[in-house]
C-alpha cells in the first residue's frame, strides 16, 4: 500500500509500431524475453504497486494473453483492448483497474528498461499535487522550425526536459482529466496541465529509452545487459 492507498499500474501497448518495420515493439525480443516482460518484471518488483493491467491492440491481444498465462506476474490482473488514441487506451486501462486503486502509474510497454526505483520515486513525487512525471534534461540544443524547415527559434536548453514514463496521478485527478480534455494529446500529463494542475518532474533515467525504431533495439539490449551484469557483481 502506498500511504495507505492501493496503487494500480497501466501498461500501455496498443500502438501500431509504424516505425518498427513490421516488428511489434511490445513483443520485440530483448535479452531473451519480450519487451513487455521486462516492464512487468519491474512493476512486479516495485513495492508500492498492487495491481497491473496491460492494454494491447487487437493485433497483439492474443500474444499478450498467452504471455500472461504463465502466471509469472502475480500483480497482473489481466489484459484489455486499447482504443483509437493513446489516451483512449489509458482510459480503458483505468476502467479495468479496481476502484480501490487510488493512485495510478501509467507506463509505456515500449519502455522496457523501467526500474522499480523510478516507479517508487515517481509515486513519491506525485504526493505534492497528485501528478508527477519522469523526465531527463535535454542533452542537445533544440531548435523550433517552421513548415519549410527554417529555424524560427533556439529554445533554452537548460529549461527543456525530455518526458518519459512512468507518469503517476491520483486516480480522481486522472479520471477528471479524461472527462474534461477531449483533444488528442501525447501523454496524460498534458491533459492534467490543461486543467491548470501543477505537474511535478522527477529525474528519470537516460537508460529508460523508448523502443520506437529498429535502431533502438540494440540500445535497449545494451542497457538491460549492463544492469544484469551489475546486479550479478559481488558486493563489497
Amino acid at each position: 500500500m502506498f500511504q495507505g492507498e492501493a496503487v494500480g499500474a497501466i501498461v500501455v501497448g496498443a500502438g501500431q509500431s509504424q516505425r518498427m518495420g513490421g516488428v511489434d515493439k511490445v513483443f520485440v525480443p530483448l535479452g531473451g524475453q519480450p519487451a513487455l516482460a521486462w516492464v512487468l518484471d519491474a512493476l512486479q518488483s516495485a513495492p508500492s504497486v498492487d495491481t497491473v493491467v496491460v492494454v494491447l491492440s487487437a493485433d497483439n491481444l492474443a500474444q499478450g494473453t498467452a504471455l500472461l498465462r504463465s502466471g509469472r506476474w502475480a500483480k497482473v490482473q489481466g489484459v484489455c483492448m486499447g482504443g483509437a488514441r493513446r489516451q483512449d487506451s489509458v482510459r480503458h486501462g483505468l476502467q479495468a483497474l479496481p476502484t480501490r486503486c487510488q493512485w495510478i502509474v501509467v507506463h509505456d510497454a515500449a519502455r522496457p528498461c523501467l526500474t522499480p526505483d523510478l516507479v517508487e520515486r515517481a509515486l513519491g513525487a506525485a504526493t505534492t499535487t497528485g501528478a508527477a512525471i519522469a523526465a531527463v534534461p535535454a542533452k542537445d540544443t533544440v531548435k523550433m522550425v517552421n513548415a519549410d524547415l527554417w529555424v524560427v527559434e533556439t529554445l533554452p536548453r537548460e529549461r527543456l526536459w525530455m518526458v518519459q514514463t512512468p507518469q503517476v496521478f491520483r486516480r480522481a485527478l486522472l479520471e477528471k482529466a479524461h472527462q474534461q480534455v477531449h483533444e488528442t494529446v501525447t501523454d496524460d500529463a498534458t491533459m492534467v496541465e490543461k486543467m491548470g494542475v501543477p505537474v511535478k518532474v522527477v529525474l528519470g533515467d537516460y537508460g529508460n529509452l523508448k523502443v520506437t525504431t529498429v535502431e533502438d533495439i540494440p540500445l535497449a539490449e545494451a542497457v538491460l545487459r549492463a544492469r544484469k551484469a551489475s546486479a550479478q557483481e559481488p558486493s563489497g
